[in-house]
């Protein structure tokens, strides 16, 4: 029974909230407001397309940050793949090639003598 009542008290909560958060019809709020426009044209960023023939200019930004972009992935995949590698693993399993090498080294050794 208590539960029941809990649930029922958070819904409520919540359906209040949304309507006077915009989910109802209390009035025009910031988010759900009408844009400006009757009807939105359907272009891509609001711009209309050059005239056929043309190709679209450039804009100032646009070169800069293009090559920005190419070089740091070109940096970034050429010093990610030449970067060394430093894992345990790869640490131990030289350690004990090492150790391996120094006990063949040594049982040669102890043969020979």
């Amino acid at each position: 029974m208590p539960l029941t009542t809990a649930s029922s008290m958070l819904r409520r909560r919540l359906l209040t909230s949304l309507r006077s958060r915009g989910g109802g019809s209390s009035g025009p709020s910031r988010w759900t407001s009408p844009g400006h426009e009757e009807r939105p044209k359907g272009l891509f960023m609001n711009r209309t397309p050059p005239p056929p023939g043309q190709s679209r200019k450039w804009e100032d930004w646009e070169l800069p940050c293009y090559i920005t972009s190419f070089l740091t992935i070109v940096i970034l995949g050429v010093g990610l793949s030449a970067k060394p590698d430093l894992t345990i693993e790869t640490w131990a399993h030289d350690k004990a090639l090492e150790r391996l090498k120094l006990e063949t080294n040594n049982a040669a050794a102890a043969e020979s003598d």
